[in-house]
Formats: C-alpha cells, structure tokens, sequence
C-alpha cells in the first residue's frame, strides 16, 4: 500500500469518527430514542414500504443485515408493538412484517426530530456553506453508489443554462490545478474560451446528475468548413458513465448537421482518458509541440477528423 492510499484511507476514517459524532451514532439511541441506528433505518424502510409491509428476507437483503441479528430486531419491535408479523398469503414459508399504528406514530416522531436536528445543523451555516456541504454530500453519495452500482446512475445532458459557463470555467481551473498542476493562465485561457462562445454559431452541452452539473463539452465555429471541439470535462465523481463518449458524440453530431466537413481539438498527451475517447471517436493526431503551463512541461496537441 503506497503513502497516497495510506492518506485517504486515514482521511476517510477520519470523516467517518467526525460524522457519526455530529449525528450521534455513538450515543445508547438514536435521537434520543432507546432504538439504534439500525433499529431505526429498519423503521424507515418498513415506513416508506411499497403497500406498507415487507418480506422478512426482502428487508435483510436491502439493509444486508445478519439474519439472526435482523430477527432479534423484528421480536423487539413486536414486543413494543411497534411492528405486526404475519404469514405471506402467496407463499406460506415466508414472513411478513408491517407497523403498527404505533410504530407508525413512533417512526413519524423520529423522521421529525431528525429533520429539526438536520435543520439546527444548517441554521448554523451561511448560505455558501449550505450549499458546498450538500453539494458534497451529494458527491459522496454519487460516487459511492456508481462503484457499487454504476448502471443505476442516471443523468441528462442539457444545453447549457445561465450559471452554467461560470461553473465551466471554475471546474477547469479547479481540477486541473489538481490533477496537473496548472495554473492561473490555465483558468484565463479557459475564461477567454468560454467568452467567445456565441449561441448563434455554436453550441454546447452540459452533463447533470441530479440536478448538478458534472460535464461540459463545445462544438464551436473555427472557420466555413472546420468546427472545434472544446472544453471536454467529466467531474471525477462522474467518471465510468460513459458521460464523455456522449458528449463527445454529441458534439459531432451538431457539427455534421451544421454543415462542416471537419471538425479539430486541442489537448494536451497528459490527458490520457480524454485522449482515449478522442481516439475511439475516431480523431487522429496531427501536430503536437512541447511546451510550459505554470512552471510544468506539457505537450500540446492537435487532433482531427473528417465528419
């Protein structure tokens, strides 16, 4: 294991004692209740279930619970008379399990207090830090769920609407001084770009997940017959999806119904995953000369192909 994975590992345990002490994972009940957290996700999947029961073995599925363990759950819940047991009607060997109104009353309490204890957190924030901690809770969660299950992802992609070119030029400025370690003149360039796109004569198109902008791609006007790809971004949480493929075919479609016979970009060969699709689209390289960004040696790259 190599020191960078050492540092996220620790970074991300380190988030993992941080959260379950803001929301209280650590104390006898959740909420102030005598259930456990788990106790209290098993109420919420029977609260919010489709016809409002479910099938014993359905829920130790969803929730990936030990049999045993969900079982103690379920005989305490019954014992409380939160929770009613009965046989399946279309199959006798499986059990069902539904609240009662009790447990129906004692779940709604639980949600509310939730709710005033999420909302007491975010009352204690501006506005800006409203916004970056759900945008990154929202990231957390996309990530995690496209490596568990990358198929179940949804997204859209969208022209592009007022907000949007700002997002363009701060996300370019920002992972690419990351990733690569360009700077200031990077984030100009790509600000100079994003002021000579002209919807009249060019257009792009902006990749979302649930309602987030996570990828960008320009087909703008170059000359009478030669259109340029541009600004091709895929947001790190977004990657996998295939979201640069179809942007990317996105752009070649408009250029070929635009009229242009040729379509060219400018990347650069540390851009290997960009350079992949690019590629696989069907560009091929034509020039390429060495060159400096922000102290770094880069390669600058021309590519093209007929439409």
């Amino acid at each position: 294991m190599n020191s960078l994975t050492e540092a996220r590992i620790s970074e991300i345990r380190a988030f993992n004692r941080f959260y379950t002490k803001v929301i209280g994972v650590l104390q006898i009940g959740m909420l102030d209740s005598p259930y456990s957290l788990t106790e209290v996700r098993v109420l919420f999947e029977l609260a919010n279930a489709e016809g409002l029961v479910l099938e014993a073995g359905e829920l130790r599925r969803m929730l990936d619970l030990d049999a045993g363990y969900l079982s103690r759950i379920l005989t305490r819940f019954e014992s409380d008379g939160l929770l009613a047991k009965e046989r399946c009607s279309t199959d006798a060997r499986k059990q069902v399990v539904r609240l009662t109104e009790a447990g129906a009353a004692t779940f709604a309490r639980l949600d509310l207090r939730q709710s005033e204890q999420i909302g007491a957190l975010l009352d204690g924030l501006s506005e800006q830090e409203q916004s970056r901690l759900t945008e990154g809770m929202s990231s957390i969660r996309t990530v995690l769920d496209k490596a568990s299950s990358p198929a179940r992802v949804p997204y859209v992609i969208r022209p592009p609407r007022t907000g949007d070119l700002g997002w363009v030029v701060w996300r370019h400025g920002t992972l690419y001084g990351k990733d690569y370690g360009w700077g200031l003149e990077f984030e100009k360039l790509v600000a100079r770009i994003v002021g000579e796109y002209d919807p009249e004569k060019d257009a792009g198109w902006i990749a979302e997940i649930d309602g987030a902008p996570v990828g960008s791609v320009f087909c703008m006007h170059k000359d009478e017959t030669t259109a340029q790809l541009r600004m091709l971004l895929v947001e790190p949480s977004a990657r996998g999806l295939g979201l640069g493929r179809r942007l990317v075919e996105e752009c070649l479609r408009h250029a070929r119904e635009s009229g242009y016979k040729r379509i060219m970009l400018w990347t650069r060969d540390s851009l290997v995953s960009a350079r992949r699709i690019y590629q696989a689209a069907g560009f091929t390289l034509d020039t390429e000369e060495k060159s400096v960004e922000n102290g770094v040696d880069v390669v600058e790259q021309v590519w093209s192909r007929d439409l």
